[in-house]
């Protein structure tokens, strides 16, 4: 650890020799997060590239004085790093992909509704576009959805709410519920004693001390047990 941190110190002071070590010496950790979006339709060197600008990111934004492991706060932002792009990403693929659709579905309407006072069936556009019938509707229906992320559902003292805003708060909170559920899978492997330890210290906010007159231990032995545990739940 205090090797990695004279890195980032030299990395922060413009060594570029230690921040491309850095990089290096952490390609295990972007491979590891990346392996969690396989299956995505991505390339995983394009995730791994993306992935290495959240590293980056991190070796920037570090506080040196903090007391916290590097991979630690590097796993969130080369995790937020990669999920940005495939939303990002994802969203301009489909309004490139269908948008041409879209465009040529409305102006066939027009024309249709211009020379038979009515709108045309699904069967008829499709026949004069020679489009297949499904891509009209997805097309018809991917450009509801992408416009309509940009509504406003709430609006109060100049201040707007969009529907992509709801979306992301509702992703944080799944995420959120997926790492509880996560949480409390890695506190069964523990013994009752260090759960009520853990229990007592980050979901309580107590002191050693506090916690050592529940548990009948001395603040030394809590400080030593909670080194222990924390060990343990990082390799798990």
């Amino acid at each position: 650890m205090e090797q990695t941190c004279e890195l980032i110190r030299q990395a922060k002071e413009g060594n570029m020799e230690a921040r491309s070590r850095l990089v290096e010496e952490n390609v295990g950790l972007i491979w590891s997060v990346v392996r969690r979006f396989q299956g995505r339709g991505y390339d995983n060197e394009d995730l791994f590239q993306i992935g290495s600008i959240g590293l980056l990111k991190c070796i920037d934004h570090f506080d040196l004085s903090r007391d916290v492991k590097f991979s630690t706060y590097a796993v969130p932002l080369i995790m937020g790093e990669i999920k940005r792009f495939l939303r990002d990403d994802g969203m301009v693929k489909v309004s490139r992909s269908l948008k041409e659709i879209n465009y040529k579905i409305k102006k066939e309407t027009e024309q249709y509704q211009r020379e038979y006072h009515r709108e045309p069936t699904l069967e008829e556009i499709s026949v004069t576009l020679q489009i297949d019938q499904t891509d009209i509707l997805m097309a018809m229906e991917s450009g509801q959805e992408i416009s309509s992320l940009h509504q406003v559902i709430y609006q109060s003292d100049g201040d707007e709410i969009h529907l992509e805003d709801k979306i992301e708060q509702q992703n944080d909170e799944i995420e959120e519920a997926v790492n509880r559920m996560y949480i409390s899978q890695l506190l069964d492997q523990l013994e009752d004693q260090e759960k009520q330890l853990i229990k007592l210290r980050y979901f309580e906010n107590k002191t050693q001390t506090a916690v050592a007159e529940v548990l009948g231990i001395s603040q030394v032995q809590v400080s030593r047990l909670e080194k222990k545990i924390l060990e343990k739940l990082r390799n798990a």
